[in-house]
Parts: C-alpha cells; sequence; structure tokens
C-alpha cells in the first residue's frame, strides 16, 4: 500500500531550515515583528482613526497635538497629528503600506530581470555574457541612489503632469529595479557558468533538450540559494532608498505620503518642539528596515553549507 505523502507544512516543519529558525531566536522576533508590522500597515484602513489621503477628514483645529500621554494629548490621535490635523498613527501605517508595496515591487522586476539576464550570460556565454556583464560594470560604477534619482527625474519629466503623482509608485519601482538587478544578474550569472559544465547539463543538452528549459528546469533551482538571501537583504534596501527619494523630494508625492515623505516634512518642524512628526516616522522605517535585515542574515547561515 502506497503511503501518503506528507503535506506542504509538515515537509516544512521537518527541514532542516525550519529546526535553524526555531533555534534563532533574533531570526524569530524579527519575523514576528515584520510579520506584524506587514499587517498593521496591510490592514490600516479598518484599525486606524483616519485616512489621510482623504483631505475631508483633515481637521485643521486638531492640528499639531502631541501624543496622547503628553498635556494637550486627545484621543484617538495616540501619536500626535501634523500640521495639518493628520493623525501621525494612520499616516505612518498607510506610508509604510506605499514603501512596503514600492519595496516587494522592486524586488521582484529586479528578481525577474535579473535572473534572467544572469541565466543567458551565463549559459550561452560569448558576446552575450560580455555585452549584458560590461553593462552591469557601468551600473555599477555609479552609486545606487544617483541612479534611481536620475531614472526617477526622468521619468516624472516624462510623464504628462495629471499621471505623475497617480504613478510615482511605479516610477520609484522602475527607478530603484534599474540599479538593483545587477547584483542578481552577476550572481545569477556566475553559478550558472559553473552548472552548464556538469554533467546533468551536458547530458540534457545531447538529448536536444531546449536550452530555455535548461536553463529554467535544472540550473535555476541549483543558483537560489544566494538569490534568495540577497532578495532578502535587498527589500530592506529597497525601502531606504525609496525613503531617501521621497525625503529628497523626488519619490512619492505629497498627496501618497510614504514613510520618506513623512520624514521629509517633519523634519522642518524637529526643532520647534513638534518632534513627534519625524520621531515615530524614523523609528517605523527602522524597525522595519532592521527587522529586514535580521532575517536575511539569519537566512544566509542557516542557507551556508560550510556553517552547518
Amino acid at each position: 500500500m502506497r503511503l501518503a505523502e506528507p503535506s506542504l507544512f509538515t515537509r516544512i516543519r521537518r527541514s532542516d531550515l525550519w529546526w535553524s529558525f526555531t533555534q534563532h531566536k533574533a531570526a524569530m522576533a524579527a519575523a514576528a515583528l515584520l510579520v506584524l508590522l506587514i499587517l498593521a500597515a496591510a490592514f490600516a484602513p479598518w484599525i486606524t482613526p483616519q485616512n489621510p489621503y482623504d483631505p475631508a477628514q483633515l481637521d485643521l483645529w486638531n492640528a499639531e497635538l502631541p501624543p496622547i500621554w503628553m498635556e494637550r494629548g486627545q484621543w484617538p490621535y495616540l501619536l500626535g497629528t501634523d500640521n495639518q490635523g493628520r493623525d501621525m498613527l494612520s499616516a505612518i501605517l498607510y506610508g509604510s503600506r506605499s514603501s512596503i508595496i514600492i519595496g516587494i515591487g522592486s524586488v521582484v522586476l529586479s528578481l525577474l530581470i535579473g535572473i534572467s539576464l544572469g541565466l543567458m550570460a551565463g549559459f550561452f556565454g560569448g558576446i552575450t555574457d560580455t555585452v549584458l556583464m560590461r553593462v552591469g560594470d557601468v551600473l555599477l560604477s555609479v552609486p545606487t541612489i544617483l541612479i534611481a534619482m536620475l531614472v526617477s527625474a526622468m521619468a516624472r519629466a516624462a510623464l504628462p503632469p495629471g499621471l505623475r503623482e497617480v504613478g510615482a509608485g511605479a516610477v520609484l519601482v522602475l527607478a530603484i529595479t534599474l540599479s538593483a538587478w545587477v547584483q542578481y544578474a552577476r550572481t545569477v550569472r556566475a553559478q550558472t557558468a559553473v552548472e552548464r559544465r556538469k554533467e546533468y547539463v551536458q547530458a540534457a543538452r545531447l538529448l536536444k533538450v531546449p536550452a530555455r528549459r535548461i536553463m529554467v528546469k535544472h540550473i535555476l533551482p541549483n543558483t537560489m540559494t544566494p538569490i534568495l538571501v540577497a532578495a532578502t537583504l535587498n527589500f530592506g534596501m529597497a525601502i531606504l532608498t525609496e525613503a531617501t527619494l521621497s525625503f529628497l523630494g523626488i519619490g512619492m508625492p505629497p498627496s501618497q505620503p510614504s514613510l520618506g515623505t513623512l520624514i521629509r516634512f517633519g523634519n522642518q518642524y524637529l526643532f520647534s518642539g513638534m518632534w513627534w512628526m519625524v520621531i515615530f516616522p524614523v523609528l517605523q522605517l527602522c524597525l522595519l528596515v532592521v527587522s529586514v535585515n535580521l532575517l536575511g542574515d539569519w537566512l544566509r547561515d542557516a542557507l551556508n553549507p560550510k556553517l552547518r
């Protein structure tokens, strides 16, 4: 009698990676914090007292209120309000949602581009490898933030005025992607160049298996370990890049606040006593990035065979 195969959840619980995760207290704490932050951002419309995107919900009479535990603090503004009467907790959670979506979108798009070009460069070699890697070298010679600033400024100038605010998130995803795909491409290219010389790839070629199938079905799974680590760490970097661009005024517009936009406006009032307008967005940004980096550090150690 054939035994039933264990479920996906059972296989995960029995895996070495899950055991390593349960033994790493910092990784468990970081994962719990990251899940909490993502869920809070995702359910922001249901847990916040107002929609900071809706001008009809803003009340100038409640502007510049301090956090609730200070004198003049009012319910339900737990973290106070800004100079427009916008609840800071609502703005932070909505802003976190924008930052997280941009971070995920840029990482996914960077993965698609980087993995595809890296597989082609490593598998075919020759002129394909030379051209793709030289393009990557040129991009690596320029600081990431400068590439993102240039792409963001050019895209905004090309868009009609009515679409600039609507397409701000897509422009940021594109700007971050064009400066981030190179790392994935170089990693996959190096792994592919090694794998293509192995016997199983040579056998597949002798059997006339299409090159695309060899790359996707056989080589790609053997290159995913360093890619997963890089994607995790780059997620935090993408959030920081978005915050930097928004802080410089070429990221998300004021009508669609992200964490960088909130920090930019709050910084103007830091020395006037309204510290909560900048401190709380900065704290949220730090928690997001630190939790992602801790997970990335654990994943790098857990997937390193030399440390097992």
